[in-house]
């Protein structure tokens, strides 16, 4: 009790020592806006409406909002827009307009729902219908219909095969055709023949019994890195099954084959099963042929149809949509050397620039052929930028100082140049390499470096250069057997790129590697120093690096969902490690605390150097890496519900990132 009150009575003496001290600045965390309210799975579907008049319908994909569908006025491009009630039900994977009777069907990723819209009743809206096939068909791959009016319907990742009845309003799953591969792509005859096309692993035709659901591989099976075989599974303008392949031609008749010297033309309005369009759109009852005018051979907007007649004396149109988007996914988040923030969306991969205060934001528009995703964004010293995207691995030049012109061609800003090789696909790591000089004075220009996960159905990824000047480019795969390369990190002192290597294989396969491995890479003589493991047990996927001075470099290794869940890859928890690259051997390892776990859905990238020392970031937190030591002390946790997904750059004490479509700035105090 004395030690109590003496206690008040100093306080009592020196009352403005606590209450004048100053409280320490909060952290904030702003929101800047949505930068991209684009759309992917874009599909037109002509037909005849319930009047039996001409009728268009367009099926689109989005993030914030869901997945919808259009009910296309001709005359003026007004739409009576329909979106999905799920959350989750954001792509419309596979889509297609029943001729019969002029209903749509879409396939809903992520969820593996049928959803149906009757452009007889728009009232209903857009229907669920349920459950394609639980965990079997999370991706929709594709749907047909049978002369019986069912529909049948081929699932990722299970290789599934669901048949849906819409009289009775029953699925009927039938389950897996193949043990390996996942995705099936389904054709049915107007003789009743059920036939299948797998990818990507060993891709084959799989006919199926459609009342007992036995089935069976027939034809020739492929091998993807032989790029003499062929395969060509579809319908034909008699309503039968075909095979076009290296091995032959046939025309499947229920479970068989029959060799043929003549093959039909692929029947118009029945989609394809080597793409997610129809093998050709149809001209609707009064002869008008419907396409995108600004779609993906364009500027990638899909707001304006350009309309044809079959009657020459008829001029073309072109009537404006008036669809609204809620917004697309953040990708890639990126400093240019001007000082504004950069930054992709995903499927569309459009191209987005703001002030660091968010003032001034502008949808570029598209920077890539593929339309896919910006994996990564960096600046050579002129500050010209270059942006590797997915699918196919296309590399794209932008100069933020010249206006800004999409295309292929010389005088285009961004331009791209298309593939460094032809097995990348994902371009994940990215470093510039500067100048050098060779030991016999020649000089070795500025080049950029780009590890590619490989394309779907390979194992192995690709490690390449390209002299933006000239084009120049080369290409190395197998640095580690089976494993890819994606994580790059200049090492100035040695003159040498590190290379990480992951676990990860192509899409649609079983991963092989059970372990990366640390890469030396000499880019003056473009040939492999070492390959190892710097003595850390276990290695995974190293999956980031982010320099800690004094010659030594950060590691971030795990492997990905992706890779764990889908691939068949092995558990590895999440760790830092310090390296010293020079010695080849580990400093210092720890795992990532639980705490901060799960790590962001995309690994790479997220360590990352800051105003004050290295940072990481994990779905839930930001935190900072003690130097000299792999622990990780919290900056900032997201409050419940809330989330980090993609990291950015630092401008000097504010970080940027996205959750979902919405660009964030996170500024310390």
């Amino acid at each position: 009790m004395r030690k109590l009150l003496a206690l008040l009575l100093l306080l009592l003496q020196f009352p403005m020592s606590l209450s004048s001290a100053p409280s320490s600045p909060a952290i904030t965390v702003r929101d800047l806006g949505v930068p991209v309210k684009a759309v992917n799975w874009v599909r037109l579907h002509p037909g005849r409406g319930p009047d039996g008049k001409a009728s268009l319908l367009a099926t689109m994909g989005q993030n914030n909002g869901g997945l919808f569908v259009l009910d296309i006025d001709l005359a003026t491009g007004r739409c009576k827009q329909f979106n999905a009630a799920g959350a989750l039900q954001q792509y419309p994977i596979s889509a297609i307009r029943s001729p019969r009777t002029g209903i749509l069907y879409l396939g809903s990723h992520t969820d593996g729902h049928l959803l149906r819209y009757d452009p007889a009743h728009p009232e209903r809206g857009l229907e669920d219908l349920g459950v394609i096939d639980g965990d079997q068909a999370i991706f929709p791959t594709g749907i047909a219909e049978a002369p019986d009016g069912t529909l049948w319907i081929g699932g990722y990742p299970g290789c599934s095969i669901t048949q849906y009845d819409p009289a009775t309003g029953k699925f009927r799953r039938l389950g897996s055709v193949d043990p390996e591969d996942k995705y099936l792509y389904p054709h049915v005859g107007t003789d009743g023949t059920l036939a299948a096309l797998t990818k990507f692993t060993h891709p084959h035709v799989v006919v199926i019994n459609p009342v007992t659901g036995e089935h069976r591989t027939v034809g020739p099976v492929l091998d993807p890195e032989d790029k003499n075989q062929r395969l060509m599974f579809y319908k034909g303008l008699d309503g039968r099954l075909y095979i076009e392949s290296h091995a032959g031609n046939f025309r499947i008749s229920g479970m068989e084959l029959e060799p043929v010297t003549y093959l039909p033309p692929a029947l118009p309005g029945v989609h394809a099963t080597h793409k997610h369009q129809y093998q050709e759109i149809l001209p609707m009852p009064d002869g008008l042929i419907a396409a995108w005018d600004d779609g993906e051979e364009g500027a990638g907007l899909y707001t304006k149809v350009r309309l044809t007649s079959t009657n020459p004396s008829v001029a073309p149109r072109v009537i404006t949509l008036d669809w609204q988007g809620g917004g697309s996914n953040l990708f890639k988040l990126h400093l240019g050397a001007d000082g504004n923030i950069y930054g992709s969306s995903f499927l569309p991969e459009h191209l987005f620039r703001t002030a660091p205060d968010g003032s001034g934001m502008v949808n570029l528009g598209r920077c890539s052929v593929m339309l896919g995703e910006a994996y990564a964004i960096e600046n050579f010293s002129d500050g010209t930028m270059i942006i590797t995207s997915y699918p196919k691995s296309h590399i794209s030049f932008y100069d933020p100082k010249k206006p800004y012109r999409f295309g292929t061609d010389a005088e285009a800003n961004p331009r791209d140049i298309g593939r460094l090789d032809d097995v990348g696909i994902r371009p994940v790591g990215l470093a510039i390499v500067p100048q050098l000089k060779k030991a016999d004075g020649s000089i070795v220009p500025e080049r950029a470096w780009v590890g590619s996960l490989p394309d779907y159905g390979m194992w192995g990824g690709t490690l390449a250069w390209v002299d933006p000047k000239t084009g120049a480019h080369a290409s190395h795969r197998h640095l580690v057997q089976d494993c890819s390369p994606v994580a790059l990190q200049w090492l100035p002192e040695l003159k040498q790129l590190l290379v990480g290597m992951s676990i990860e294989s192509g899409t649609g396969t079983k991963i092989r590697a059970q372990n990366g491995a640390f890469v030396l890479w000499d880019p003056i003589e473009d040939k492999l120093i070492h390959a190892g493991d710097f003595g850390l047990a276990d290695i995974g996927s190293v999956q980031a690096f982010a320099p800690a001075g004094n010659g030594l470099v950060y590691a971030f290794i795990a492997n990905n969902r992706f890779a764990e869940n889908t691939m068949g890859g092995p558990k590895c928890a999440p760790r830092l490690a310090l390296i010293d690259p020079a010695a080849r051997k580990v400093v210092a390892t720890a795992l990532l605390d639980a705490s901060l776990l799960p790590i962001a859905e995309h690994a790479q990238f997220c360590i990352f150097p800051g105003p004050d020392g290295i940072y990481g970031m994990t779905e839930k937190c930001l935190y900072k890496i003690k130097p000299g030591t792999c622990d990780a002390e919290v900056v900032w946790r997201a409050p419940e519900g809330d989330k980090l997904d993609v990291p950015g750059p630092w401008v000097g004490r504010t970080f940027y990132f996205a959750t979902g479509w919405r660009l964030r700035a996170l500024t310390l105090p």
